[in-house]
């Protein structure tokens, strides 16, 4: 079926954050007998040994504020399920842990990221993608930094506060998932300054529509950051996007054809990233 509702090949075609003294006498009458050996001695002692403790445990609080820094300071309030950030660099994203899996999700971009949370040291938790690069580290004291291409030594990031979920709906009507698939084709077109038609191998269900779409609109984000980047040799070659579906999610490449596997019933961790997709098909 094509966009204009003919049929192809049996695919369907979609393009285009001090002591006491008596009063007449004075220090300098004292004999130092009487400061070595009276009761003043002890008061001098005892004066000079709360002086070093007090210094002792100053200095080894700002020991510890110096190597701790805000890991020294007040826990932060836990961030909601659903909780927006913005880093130092201006990036802002959405990340979403209420589900199992978590997602997250650029404001400046339509592909929804897939993380998987592993343990780190001092009770952090590191997600990575798909590929195994970390993109966040949430402290256990709720701080959170941002890991990009751009920055790989990390941005601090900022809780600003509640967002909307990002997760996907069950399902989408046919036409929906036709409008996705024009908008893809669309993208990948102006991207590789041709066209580039969207077919689809098996038929879409009501259980497999979401994930064909979203698997549309990744091919789409992997379309256009070749293109920031400059990668025109691949984007000159491919003339076809089959989007098929499979036991484990991929992408291959032959001839002009550019075919991306979706398997179903595993969310959107059924689907490659734009990130895998460029991976793949640049080897």
């Amino acid at each position: 079926m094509t966009s204009s509702g003919k049929l192809r090949g049996g695919n369907k075609v979609f393009g285009v954050q001090d002591s006491p003294q008596s009063p007449g006498m004075t220090l300098g009458m004292k004999s130092r007998s009487a400061v070595m050996t009276g009761p003043g001695r002890w008061g001098i002692l005892l004066a000079f040994t709360l002086a070093a403790t007090a210094g002792a445990a100053n200095a080894q609080s700002s020991l510890r504020d110096a190597f701790l820094g805000a890991r020294g300071e007040v826990r932060k309030a836990p961030a909601p399920p659903i909780a927006r950030y913005v880093a130092e660099t201006g990036d802002a994203f959405i990340l979403d842990r209420a589900a199992p899996q978590p997602l997250m999700k650029f404001e400046n971009s339509s592909e929804v990221w897939v993380l998987s949370p592993q343990p780190a040291p001092r009770g952090d938790t590191i997600y990575k993608n798909e590929l195994g690069e970390p993109v966040l580290r949430a402290s256990k004291l709720g701080g959170m930094t941002l890991f990009t291409r751009e920055r790989p030594g990390g941005d601090a990031a900022a809780l600003t506060g509640k967002a909307s979920s990002i997760q996907p709906p069950p399902f989408i009507s046919v036409n929906a998932l036709f409008q996705r698939l024009i908008q893809a084709s669309a993208r990948a077109s102006r991207a590789a300054q041709h066209r580039v038609a969207f077919e689809t191998v098996d038929d879409a269900t009501p259980a497999t529509s979401v994930l064909v779409a979203d698997t549309a609109t990744v091919t789409a984000e992997a379309f256009e950051r070749m293109a920031r980047d400059g990668d025109r040799n691949l984007l000159t070659r491919v003339t076809r996007v089959l989007l098929a579906e499979g036991h484990k999610p991929g992408a291959s490449l032959k001839g002009g054809d550019l075919t991306v596997t979706y398997a179903p019933g595993k969310g959107l961790s059924g689907r490659p990233s734009s990130k895998r997709i460029i991976k793949i098909v640049n080897k």
